[in-house]
């Protein structure tokens, strides 16, 4: 019985043009989910930054920034900020 070596069969040598070897699937899958990722990440990043952007999620920042006193003026608690923000889209 002989001993086979896979190094050669497995190396991250990349092929000469119009070559391939047993690699190349493997480079193209991870250059491939690479992509993928990066796509994922920058519809990610849009939504957050659409999200920040949202009139009501500044209106609950500015209300946040108050003091109480300020707060307690309008009728508000700290605590119940974004429900008061949000009240028409949800009952609680």
């Amino acid at each position: 019985m002989t001993y086979q070596s896979t190094i050669e069969q497995f190396s991250a040598r990349m092929p000469a043009a119009g070559q391939v070897n047993s690699t190349t699937p493997f480079l193209t899958a991870r250059n491939g989910f690479a992509q993928l990722v990066s796509v994922i990440s920058a519809i990610g990043d849009r939504m957050i930054k659409a999200g920040e952007g949202n009139a009501r999620v500044l209106r609950v920042n500015a209300l946040e920034a108050k003091t109480d006193a300020q707060l307690a003026a309008m009728g508000i608690k700290r605590d119940e900020i974004v429900h008061h923000v949000f009240k028409d889209l949800y009952y609680m």
